[in-house]
């Protein structure tokens, strides 16, 4: 090797490595998609037609983490010694408890359980989901995926997470934090998706290097809570928009009621039928009485 191809080695690989540094972003994700349709699985999951009795009971959890990815010349460190990233298991509970406590006043969820993030087991699949559902008694199960990512310098200001219905792209800037939250709805036994709803956020970053640390865990917790409130108020929406399509295309949900259940969901209930049905006679009667006088 002569001294000019050395020294244009030696060039390169200095680039290399600034633009590695330069390009050096914190990263925390999950997904519902690795979580449920694991690569190693040979076995197709065939989902079948819905059978929702209700009232029914509705699980919550976050699917597992991701480990740290390296793409490119850009690193993605899971935690680093600057790293603001703070989903504990303890905030995922508070975060979870929100979206159950919002959900928790329709008739026709019976209960809304918090599973630990503990019971999901990576690439865990629908085999696991069966067993949170003889542990917990859960018909339907809400899984949590999030994808947050921190950017500290001024290279490759982007995240791109993808869902299972496509990618989500989010452009940042220098210590911005941006992240995205994704509910995904199924019923277990059918292994069927029955909405799903996202939530995003973008927390503006202006910290001085003395304190970026903790600016950075404080602007991740704010962050997480602001996808997460859209998040809420996108499930809402999905959920009326379920509730229609129930009713709409009936062969494709199948909605029962469990023994002394009545009201709610895409079918109408015994009492509501009963109340239409004596208010009809009574019209009825009225109208006659009312010809009879004239």
């Amino acid at each position: 090797m002569d001294q000019r191809t050395a020294k244009f080695l030696a060039l390169l690989l200095t680039a290399v490595f600034i633009s590695g540094c330069a390009g050096q972003q914190t990263r925390a994700r999950s997904s519902v998609v690795d979580y449920l349709y694991p690569q190693k699985t040979d076995v197709r999951i065939k989902p079948s037609t819905p059978v929702l009795r209700l009232p029914i009971k509705v699980g919550i959890a976050f699917v597992p983490e991701q480990q740290s990815r390296h793409r490119g010349l850009n690193l993605w460190s899971w935690s680093g010694v600057s790293s603001g990233l703070t989903l504990t298991e303890q905030k995922k509970h508070l975060l979870l408890e929100k979206v159950a406590e919002h959900f928790r006043q329709y008739d026709y969820i019976s209960d809304i359980e918090v599973i630990p993030s503990a019971y999901l087991t990576p690439g865990g699949s629908f085999a696991n989901l069966e067993q949170i559902k003889t542990m917990y008694g859960t018909d339907v199960i809400a899984l949590v995926s999030y994808d947050q990512v921190q950017f500290t310098d001024e290279g490759f200001l982007s995240l791109t997470y993808w869902t299972l219905v496509g990618a989500y792209v989010v452009s940042g800037e220098k210590n911005d934090t941006s992240t995205m939250m994704d509910t995904a709805v199924y019923d277990i036994s059918s292994k069927k998706m029955l909405f799903r709803a996202p939530g995003t956020s973008s927390v503006k970053g202006s910290s001085t290097p003395v304190n970026l640390s903790e600016e950075l865990r404080q602007d991740s917790l704010k962050s997480f809570d602001e996808a997460t409130a859209m998040m809420i108020a996108n499930l809402d929406t999905e959920l009326s928009k379920f509730k229609e399509k129930v009713k709409e295309e009936p062969e494709k949900v199948k909605v029962v009621h469990k023994p002394g259940y009545s009201g709610g969901g895409g079918a109408m209930g015994a009492l509501e039928l009963l109340i239409w049905l004596l208010a009809g006679v009574m019209l009825r009667t009225g109208l006659r009485n009312r010809s009879g006088m004239a």
